[in-house]
């Protein structure tokens, strides 16, 4: 298998040499190839410093760098435009996800193009659990998204899919309800596997943050308004 493994770093200086670790030693361990693209999403800690050494030691390893931050959705959409592999995944670089639950995500692809987790038990906060059933909800109302777990992190597809699911909106959290609808837009089925989901064990969530959590209702009903007025092309929403 020929893979394009896509980590998303906002200031995880403390979490991104382990989670790089994490995935080579998986790709090794189980004879993929490819490679690992981290997008620095304009981090101030010292993260890309950390990549920097890291690509000395680990061949795969191709750090992209946002000399600015410019969001989660952004990150994750540099990092696979870049991809060179015939399949392409994504997972958050905090540690809250492990890599060997991509194999129970890559052993479905064969029969569907496009595959997401569940997160088992996930160990966030109170409030941020409360943040993401809300989002749900409205994602569900607003955009007629209907997966269990709209913003779960780990998620692989085939390459020719990209095209048709790349968000051309959401630059924030959103990105991944405006990738369910492009999917269904597409005629695509969604598979959802359960994957596990750890306490960060070190640094700061930024998805807790009030101005994550306002950008991304901002960008559900600016895109929900842009659907219905027909200024987006490729709408999940029937008008």
């Amino acid at each position: 298998m020929n893979l394009s493994v896509i980590l998303p770093c906002f200031n995880e200086r403390a979490n991104i040499a382990l989670s790089v670790a994490d995935v080579n030693a998986w790709m090794n361990a189980h004879d993929i190839e490819g490679e690992i693209i981290v997008v620095d999403d304009g981090s101030l800690d010292g993260s890309w410093d950390v990549l920097q050494q890291l690509r000395e030691r680990i061949p795969r390893l191709m750090p992209v760098r946002h000399e600015r931050n410019r969001g989660y959705g952004t990150a994750i959409r540099t990092g696979c435009d870049a991809a060179k592999s015939a399949i392409i995944a994504f997972m958050d670089s905090d540690r809250q996800f492990h890599a060997n639950d991509l194999s129970r995500i890559l052993a479905c692809l064969p029969v569907v193009p496009f595959v997401s987790g569940i997160r088992t038990r996930r160990a966030d906060p109170l409030n941020r659990r409360l943040n993401a059933w809300l989002y749900g909800r409205l994602a569900r109302i607003a955009l007629g998204v209907k997966a269990r777990d709209l913003n779960c992190g780990m998620k692989a597809f085939r390459a020719d899919v990209w095209r048709l699911v790349r968000p051309q909106f959401a630059t924030g959290a959103l990105f991944n309800a405006e990738m369910y609808c492009r999917l269904r837009t597409a005629g695509l089925p969604l598979k959802e596997v359960t994957v596990h989901h750890y306490p960060r064990p070190a640094g700061k969530q930024t998805g807790a943050r009030l101005s994550v959590i306002l950008k991304m209702f901002r960008e559900l009903f600016a895109l929900r308004r842009a659907m219905r007025k027909g200024r987006y092309s490729h709408s999940c929403v029937h008008r």
